[in-house]
């Protein structure tokens, strides 16, 4: 069972810079995957980026490339998602979920099997 938990949402400026944060209250494997999604009043939950555990795989959505970026720290259990040049349409709330029985990266929300309460990041312009 894996325990997860967001933080480092809040506001920022249209331009500006957000760091979430995903802690688990396990150790992960190597081979788990690490994924952040993003979901709107009404809308599906949307994939952002995803990272396998060892650090092996990365992937992110076009609309996020090249200003989104994520990280893992093995020591804390932590992933994290540095999110630079922000825009009014990365205003979400963004959900970290863990994929433990992963045989390839996925961006699909029904392949993850644990997911935090979510953190809210709002983008202003």
């Amino acid at each position: 069972q894996v325990q997860l938990v967001e933080s480092g949402g809040g506001l920022a400026q249209a331009g500006g810079s957000l760091r979430v944060s995903c802690a688990a209250s396990v150790v992960l494997l190597s081979n788990y995957i690490v994924g952040w999604f993003r979901q709107t009043p009404g809308k599906e939950r949307e994939f952002v980026a995803a990272i396998r555990w060892s650090g092996s795989n990365l992937d992110y959505a076009d609309s996020v490339k090249g200003r989104f970026t994520i990280s893992r720290d093995n020591a804390k259990n932590t992933v994290y998602l540095q999110m630079n040049s922000l825009k009014p349409e990365d205003t979400a709330v963004y959900y970290c979920g863990v994929d433990y029985r992963a045989w390839a990266m996925s961006r699909s929300p029904t392949e993850y099997d644990y997911w935090g309460q979510g953190t809210q990041v709002t983008v202003s312009s």
